[in-house]
This record gives C-alpha cells, structure tokens and sequence, in this order.
C-alpha cells in the first residue's frame, strides 16, 4: 500500500467518524429518517452538478455502475445509514462507531464465502485483533447500559455496509466516479422519502447547532468522504479499504468525547490500540513480496 492510499484511508476515517458526532446532534431535535432524506436529496443534487461540471454524465455509467448505484442507495444509504441515524436516538455516538468497526469482518467473511477470497494467516489475526479490540471498547460501554435495540440496529447496517462495500468495486472503475457518488445518494433519498412519514412524525426543534451539524453532514460524510471512498476502493480493492473502518472507533469516541462530553475510558484507549495493531497486520498480510536480485 502506497502512502497516498494510506492518506486517503486515515482522511475517509476522520470524516465518516465525524459523522456519528454530528449525526447524534441531529437526531435529538429532528426525526432521523426525513432528516437524512433531506440530507441525501442535497448531497446528491450538488454530487451530479460537481459531476457535470468535470464533464461526466449517467449516459456513460455501465451496467455494473448502475447496479451499484442501486445497491450502494439501497444497503449503504438507506440501510446503513438509515438504521443508524434511527438507533443514536438511544445509543451513544461513539458506541456506534464502535459498532459499525465490526464492517471489515463482514466484508472479509463475505469475501471468502461468495467471492472466494483468501486472508494469509497474519491479516486473519489482524482482523481478529480488531474484533478484539472493538470487543473491549464495547464491553467498556455496555457497563453503562446501552440500548439493546440500537446495538441490533447498529450491528445490521453494519452488514449492510459490508454488502454496499463489495458492491463498490463495480462503481470504482470505468471513470465518472462522482456522478456514481451523487446519483446513489438520490436513491437513497427517494427510499427513505417514501418511508419516513409511515415511520416517524415530523417535529423539529430548530438551534444553531442542528444547521451546523446538519450543513457539515452534508458536506463532509456526504459527499467528500464518499467520493474518497470510491476511490480508496478502486485504488487498492474493498477488503483491504475496508481495514479503514476499525479506525472508526478511535476517530469516533475522540470525536464524541470532544464535542458531546462523552465518556473516554481506559477500556477506549486499550481497545483502540489493539485495534490498531490488527490493521497493520492485515495491511502488511496484503503487502506484495518484496523481490530479492538474484544471487550474482
């Protein structure tokens, strides 16, 4: 892995990290379904104007982009999204970014037993020491007795993550990445559109803090940490990106601790170490061999 491939994974991190924080400011004085329906419809509209403005279009998306641009609307935004916004009306920030760090095992198990992809035995362990990791960092936050419904809720978007990120290697390639980017976030707020008003009622306790949280939602997690996502994963593939996400916790709870007041324990600090650890055993497990000169 090159050091630009490093940077934008660390870049990815912070920003879809930061969005827990601002989630939860959002969701505790709007209702989160017509909320993030409203965020996509505008992420989506300024993601297909940036993309015709770079002179790309939905005329030249392939099959395989228009079927991710479903998909990744459907399990990534309405979904993963969805569920989330939905249980940070009851959980912490920073749990559910713990949460959602369990996605790379999915998207490694699902890798293995429909793509037939392989981990060595050192990214196995990587990923078993960010189980790990995410494990004690939980164990630390249960104590405090969390919402068993919002966990649940967490736990499957993150498998619908893990689905929309596989997807996204059909996305990646063949160029007009951002119209891709705008035109899934579309779909999202059309299925979420459609869902709230059977799902929530709509009462909003307007504040400064909900536009500037909602505005950078928006902005960042939206449309720029998307963006480099789909290029993260076309540059070096959706496992190993997806190895990005167990930094989610650390950026999360740091986040959270910093702008919520939320609690940040040594259970945190272990638990992120250790998660730590396993990704740079599952990025060196994916490293090319280093080639030797022959013997003179």
């Amino acid at each position: 892995m090159d050091i630009r491939a490093i940077l934008m994974g660390l870049a990815f991190a912070v920003m879809w990290a930061s969005a827990f924080t601002s989630t939860r400011m959002i969701v505790t004085e709007a209702p989160p379904l017509m909320a993030l329906s409203l965020r996509f419809a505008l992420s989506g509209l300024v993601g297909v104007a940036i993309a015709l403005a770079m002179g790309e279009t939905w005329r030249g998306l392939t099959r395989a982009q228009w079927r991710a641009v479903v998909v990744l609307g459907l399990c990534q935004n309405a979904l993963y999204l969805g569920l989330n916004w939905t249980a940070m009306q009851w959980i912490e920030a920073g749990l559910a970014s713990i949460i959602a760090a369990t996605m790379p095992l999915m998207v490694a198990a699902l890798g293995w037993t429909l793509m037939g992809e392989r981990l060595r035995p050192m990214g196995t362990a990587g990923l078993a020491l960010g189980v790990a990791g995410v494990a004690i960092i939980m164990g630390a936050r249960l104590q405090g007795g969390s919402d068993v419904t919002g966990i649940v809720m967490c736990f499957v978007a993150a498998l619908a993550l893990a689905v929309a990120t596989l997807t996204v290697r059909g996305a990646s390639s063949g160029g007009n990445v951002m119209m891709v980017v705008g035109l899934q976030m579309l779909v999202g707020s059309v299925t979420l559109g459609i869902l709230a008003p059977f799902l929530e009622t709509w009462q909003v306790a307007w504040s400064p803090r909900l536009v500037w949280a909602f505005a950078y939602t928006v902005i960042v997690p939206g449309l720029l940490a998307t963006w480099v996502w789909f290029l993260l994963v076309g540059r070096i593939g959706a496992v190993r990106a997806a190895t990005f996400h167990f930094l989610t916790p650390f950026f999360g709870v740091a986040t959270a601790a910093l702008l919520l007041g939320e609690a940040l324990g040594a259970g945190d600090v272990l638990g992120v170490a250790i998660i730590m650890v396993g990704i740079l055993l599952v990025q060196l497990s994916k490293a090319p061999p280093v080639k030797r000169p022959p013997p003179s």
